[in-house]
């Protein structure tokens, strides 16, 4: 079984699908640890109710990014985790973290990258008047939210829309494609080579296999 390290800073609800794909036998894997950035994210408890030890290493203890990044580096190692997974950690890694996982670290991102990295996406979307918007599951690279897109799915914008009916139309879709990228890799069928994501032996196009 493989070992998956997950790191959150809010809600988790990735984390619950992914944690919930493993006790349903959808991930031939397990997660044998959570950290968070925040002492207050829900994610922990999502994680102490799940039975898997819950860490929470804080920004404020550190006088600098690297120094943090070291830390968090040498804590999760104490695991030995075959995948990293970013659900919902709102803190950018540095060069020496995303290298020392390079291959081996994914993330999901709330829109159709290559379109709006960074926050704000599901706003950003309605203010431009976008017909559609979605979510990303991404290899991560030392460019922000730019690294090789796996799989995406997409979602309407409505006339009326807000940004929370936005927000809970994409969240829905994260939960499905998430623990499904995670399959994949885990069953030994995804890989990060040559700067591009493969997946059964193909290279996938630049935005990944784009699903409705």
């Amino acid at each position: 079984m493989k070992r998956l390290v997950v790191l959150v800073s809010g809600q988790g609800s990735n984390l619950q699908a992914i944690l919930d794909a493993c006790q349903q036998g959808r991930i031939h894997g397990n997660v044998v640890a959570v950290f968070s950035n925040k002492s207050d994210a829900f994610g922990l408890e999502r994680a102490r109710e799940a039975g898997v030890p819950a860490h929470v290493l804080l920004a404020s203890q550190f006088a600098e990014r690297e120094a943090f990044d070291r830390q968090l580096m040498r804590e999760i190692g104490v695991w030995e985790p075959d995948l990293l997974l970013l659900a919902g950690y709102m803190r950018i890694l540095s060069p020496a973290f995303v290298q020392h996982y390079a291959g081996r670290i994914l993330n999901i991102h709330p829109s159709l990258l290559p379109k709006y990295p960074g926050l704000y996406t599901h706003r950003k979307a309605i203010e431009n008047g976008d017909k559609e918007h979605g979510t990303s599951v991404h290899f991560v690279t030392e460019h922000l939210d730019g690294g090789p897109v796996i799989l995406q799915a997409k979602v309407p914008i409505f006339a009326n829309d807000t940004e929370q009916d936005v927000t809970a139309r994409v969240k829905n879709q994260e939960h499905a494609i998430y623990p499904l990228v995670v399959s994949w890799f885990v069953e030994g069928r995804l890989a990060l080579r040559d700067g591009a994501a493969w997946l059964d032996g193909e290279k996938l196009s630049p935005a990944g296999y784009a699903v409705d």
